[in-house]
């Protein structure tokens, strides 16, 4: 999540909702998406994970978007639901939280009428133990915390099985594995589904956990702490800016796009996560 409190916590951004639209929100389809006040400046609000995102997006609020007469109105979401909900409400003209194969389940899931631009950073899953230091070192039944949101357990168990930890049966990915195409087990290990926010905080409890990264950025993990971690490069996982598919060529939502592909957003994400936790996909 992050530290410039210009956010607030999803309990409130929810509380919103419960109270209509807000004053620059956009009920789904409308093509104006945000516009400039008097002064030329363009507010935005945008729904964000608290980190790495909402301080990627800060760092863009206070050191980029005065220039570009841009303001941004950043709310922070705990979990993984609300920022598409709100998205297609019009409480926010823009999130950024997912990657693509997410955003695809959740639309063709919901029927969101979005679009998103290119990606801007990847978040490399890894496994965290406070058992062991070594994925070798795993014990024969060992239980491994696995996170329970379809699009990405695949994801965790590519990762396992591109360790040699487990098998996946043939035609099983990143991008369609379950627990249930496991095909070899040496370890006869056993998968705890649990909800990816929980994952981090229930690491003592189990005997290692596939995290999500910007959960085990909030929870201080590192991947230099970690048993095994995903390779970035090429990754389909790179998280982006999505906007209502009527807004998609607004001038201020493309303006706040750009700035998230400048170079010295690359330079802030490698300066705060010069241990890869973060990488820029851009």
């Amino acid at each position: 999540m992050s530290p410039f409190r210009s956010t607030t916590r999803a309990a409130a951004v929810i509380v919103v909702t419960s109270l209509g639209l807000s004053a620059c929100g956009l009920a789904e389809g409308d093509s104006e998406g945000p516009t400039a006040d008097d002064k030329g400046v363009t507010t935005i609000t945008v729904g964000a994970s608290p980190t790495p995102h909402a301080k990627i997006l800060e760092y863009v609020d206070t050191e980029l978007a005065p220039a570009a007469k841009i303001d941004l109105d950043i709310k922070t979401f705990d979990d993984y639901i609300q920022p598409n909900v709100q998205l297609s409400e019009g409480t926010l003209d823009a999130n950024y939280y997912q990657h693509l194969p997410y955003y695809e389940e959740q639309v063709e899931d919901r029927g969101y009428d979005f679009a998103h631009y290119k990606g801007i950073h990847i978040e490399p899953f890894a496994l965290y133990s406070d058992k062991v230091k070594d994925v070798k070192d795993l014990k024969s039944g060992a239980q491994i915390g696995i996170n329970n949101d379809p699009s990405n357990q695949g994801r965790a168990l590519q990762l396992l099985a591109d360790n040699d930890v487990i098998t996946l049966k043939e035609g099983k990915d990143a991008t369609n594995a379950t627990i249930f195409d496991v095909a070899d087990n040496p370890k006869k290990l056993t998968f705890k589904e649990t909800d990816p926010a929980q994952l981090a905080r229930s690491l003592q409890d189990l005997d290692a956990a596939v995290i999500n990264g910007n959960y085990a950025i909030e929870a201080d993990l590192s991947t230099t702490d970690a048993l095994v971690v995903e390779d970035g490069k090429d990754s389909p996982y790179a998280n982006f800016l999505a906007v209502q598919k009527a807004n998609e060529d607004n001038p201020g939502l493309k303006k706040l796009d750009e700035l998230l592909h400048s170079p010295e957003v690359k330079a802030y994400i490698e300066k705060t996560w010069p241990n890869g936790e973060v990488l820029p996909a851009f």
